[in-house]
């Protein structure tokens, strides 16, 4: 890492901003978010019938026990995969003379040596994984999901370097999805008892094989590959940061069920994580830009040009929280018909679905401004980061210990865990754009008016159509209510600059991102 003084202090103006750069930047953050989001909308296509065979065939229970599993397997993959999601474009401009394929392989080593082992430590040890107890004995297999889950984060980070975003979207939102629904339905008839465990082993090493063959084509093997026992160490050493970030931002969404699995029934997590499940959906629409932000955001870092920087993150938070608040809406309003396609036991996880997803709105500012906060302040990232699981853990426990105090079901605790997630990740929200925006010494916005303007008249049809059965809900309601609300949002929302984001024909830059480290004040890293 460099350490020749900067250029410029971090407390002078920012560098002016190329116009014309910005608008390519911007029509490229245009064009990776309309390929993922097409990808969302597949894997929209495809986790509404794993959660309706999960519901209808397995049951609350046996969900509950798997998905307590499930955050233990990924949470470790990630840890595993020390950050290479955001930090590989910053190792492949730093190591210019060096053939790309080598320098992904020192990861790609790594995170095999880590998962293998973290594998073989929760086969030994299983009870974490497990604190309700397994479905069936085969569950166990689900340690092996821990490295093809790392090393698909690896291969398609990879690939976004390259801009190959459609590589995510084939693997993430269409294999991977659709292996889970159909292995799901088929397993049920043949081990009931684990077959969500072994259906999810399945969908990851189905999603890794289709993440491999794109990554050979573009990379090829490494050649001349010696990797030093040193070098990896120091390596990882430097991604502890953005791999505990990666770890706790994820962690925030499902540290609430680990913490269901510990004070509630498997019921209520099973109840819980399908409410969970339906949320995140919009929160997928976040993923729609990470991959192509990340390196733009490293090309404007490299110039000084902080300016353009907070104008991205402030456009792209937008689009991210105009979509996620119209999908929300139009899942919310009809929420208990949305519940009971799952299951009729699932409706009560309602009133947790309604908290969920206004928390996936809240939450966009901390996502964005985090996608610079890595580069530029990851020190204090991470500690704003570990600040929130830790208020988010204790106010989860808080409120649940309340809920069993006054004596609600268990429906209410599944509901005041969401509600810990929301006003956690409100918090977190606040608090990173201001310091991104000090850091920046430019203005962080993604709230506009024209979001409430758009919401009045979404809600007036969301309340109409929940006068009608459940089948009118879902198939025409929802709809009804996008529209609605997309007339508005497009008309008193979107500027030309918000509109590229629906313009075809942009052309990103091809190029590997800048190294952002080489030229970042010191005191602002």
């Amino acid at each position: 890492m460099s350490t020749q003084p900067p250029a410029q202090p971090p407390g002078a103006p920012a560098a002016p901003g190329n116009g014309t750069d910005n608008g390519e930047d911007i029509a490229t953050l245009a064009k990776g978010g309309r390929t993922n989001f097409f990808g969302f909308l597949l894997r929209l296509a495809a986790r509404l019938p794993f959660l309706f065979i999960a519901g209808r065939l397995y049951g609350p229970e046996n969900l509950g026990r798997f998905a307590s599993a499930l955050v233990v397997v990924e949470l470790i993959a990630l840890v595993c995969a020390l950050g290479e999601k955001r930090g590989l474009a910053q190792r492949l401009s730093e190591a210019e003379d060096v053939r790309p394929a080598n320098t992904v392989f020192d990861g790609i080593l790594l995170t095999t040596v880590l998962s293998v082992l973290a594998a073989l430590f929760f086969w030994a040890v299983p009870a974490p994984m497990f604190p309700n107890g397994m479905n069936g004995p085969l569950d166990i297999w689900l340690v092996t999901g821990i490295p093809a889950f790392a090393l698909t984060e690896i291969l398609l980070a990879a690939q976004a370097c390259r801009h190959d975003i459609g590589t995510t979207v084939r693997s993430r939102a269409i294999v991977e999805p659709w292996t889970i629904s159909i292995m799901a339905g088929v397993l049920y008839y043949i081990v009931p008892d684990s077959g969500l465990a072994l259906a999810y082993i399945a969908s990851v090493y189905a999603g890794l094989i289709v993440a491999v063959i794109p990554f050979l084509r573009d990379y090829g093997l490494p050649r001349g590959w010696r990797p030093h026992p040193v070098a990896l160490w120091k390596q990882a050493s430097r991604a502890f940061p953005l791999a505990t970030a990666d770890a706790v931002e994820w962690g925030t969404r499902r540290v609430d069920i680990f913490i269901l699995g510990l004070f509630a029934s498997p019921v209520a997590v099973g109840i819980y994580y399908v409410a969970q499940q339906v949320a995140s959906l919009p929160q997928k629409l976040k993923t729609s830009f990470e991959p192509i932000l990340g390196p733009v955001i490293t090309k404007n870092l490299k110039t000084k040009n902080y300016q353009a920087i907070a104008k991205q993150v402030s456009q792209v938070g937008f689009w991210i929280i105009a979509a996620q608040a119209g999908i929300g809406l139009a899942l919310l309003l009809p929420g208990e018909a949305v519940m009971r396609l799952v299951g009729p036991d699932f409706v009560g996880g309602t009133g947790a679905l309604t908290f969920l997803l206004t928390a996936e709105v809240v939450a966009a500012t901390a996502v964005v401004s985090e996608a610079v906060l890595v580069y530029i302040a990851r020190k204090r990232n991470l500690a704003l980061s570990l600040g929130t699981i830790a208020f988010q853990v204790v106010l989860t426990i808080g409120l649940i210990k309340l809920v069993e105090h006054l004596g609600y079901d268990e429906g209410y605790k599944a509901a005041a865990a969401a509600i810990a997630l929301m006003v956690a990740l409100g918090t977190a929200s606040f608090v990173k754009a201001r310091l991104l925006a000090r850091l920046l010494e430019a203005p962080i916005n993604n709230f506009r008016w024209a979001l409430v303007w758009a919401a009045a008249p979404a809600g007036l049809v969301g309340w109409i159509v929940t006068q009608f059965p459940d089948w009118f809900e879902l198939t025409i309601g929802i709809p009804a209510i996008l529209v609605a609300y997309g007339i508005v949002i497009w008309k008193r929302g979107f500027g030309p600059e918000d509109r590229v984001l629906f313009r075809k024909g942009n052309t990103p830059d091809k190029d590997l991102p800048e190294d952002p480290v080489a030229s970042t004040p010191s005191e602002v890293r």
